[in-house]
């Protein structure tokens, strides 16, 4: 059995949602908070110095798939001509012990309603079978994404498999590769303090902000700080990625 993984190239991501757009087309995935693909985005520092990471996740496919021996049922199971981590509709009851298992939340449920089955990212097997790659992969306008066998894409990418904020991946040796963030760097003189000060009036519109702290300040405005990609319910999840359409 030939194993395949996927490369994510945090330094191309800017969030654009076209991957997690094509991927619940393709599957015809109903809009709501089951998301094979999702987009996360968190930032650092204060503004006017702030940077927005991202990550778009589907699912690690994991040599050591914790989902799979979790499930009572044995609905979860790895296809055997590219590694694929896959769900039996027909025997999924909706307990969700795979979710509470997977620390990257990769298991999806249309609603919190109990009894709900599990889908998830197929690795586009369909598409594969007939000489294709993954709809996510192909739909990315800044090519964040590569597929192929675990071979070829770590003698291309390197063997790195953990961005800041994502689980350890020693528990579950998942087969996707990551690429950090290029450092940020200043390409031209900027003054900080005095484009705030610039801002702050804006003509006809008067004044923007009193007090310089009030926008420089993170308490309360940054959005998320870190990471987060497992939610104890369908609605925290679709609340926390509402930017991502769909």
């Amino acid at each position: 059995m030939s194993q395949y993984a996927f490369f994510f190239d945090q330094s191309r991501c800017y969030t654009c949602h076209a991957c997690s757009v094509a991927c619940k087309d393709w599957n015809g995935i109903e809009p709501g908070p089951e998301k094979w693909m999702t987009v996360y985005e968190w930032e650092d520092g204060t503004f006017p110095n702030v940077i927005v990471h991202a990550l778009a996740f589907n699912c690690g496919h994991c040599k050591n798939a914790v989902c799979m021996q979790a499930c009572p049922n044995k609905a979860i199971f790895r296809d055997t001509n590219y590694g694929a981590i896959l769900v039996d509709d027909e025997k999924c009851d909706g307990c969700r012990k795979c979710l509470e298992a997977c620390p990257y939340g990769a298991p999806k449920f249309a609603s919190d309603a109990p009894g709900t089955k599990m889908s998830k990212c197929t690795m586009c097997v369909d598409r594969l079978e007939n000489g294709d790659k993954p709809l996510c992969v192909e739909s990315c306008p800044l090519r964040a994404f590569d597929f192929g066998t675990v071979e070829e894409m770590e003698s291309k990418y390197g063997t790195s498999r953990q961005l800041e904020g994502m689980p350890d991946p020693s528990g579950t040796n998942p087969n996707f590769i990551v690429k950090e963030n290029v450092p940020k760097k200043q390409l031209l003189p900027y003054d900080g303090a005095k484009a705030l000060k610039l801002m702050q009036q804006r003509g006809d519109l008067g004044t923007i902000f009193e007090n310089v702290e009030d926008v420089a300040d993170d308490q309360g405005l940054v959005r998320k700080k870190e990471l987060k990609m497992k939610y104890t319910s369908t609605k925290e999840l679709y609340e926390a990625t509402r930017g991502n359409i769909g």
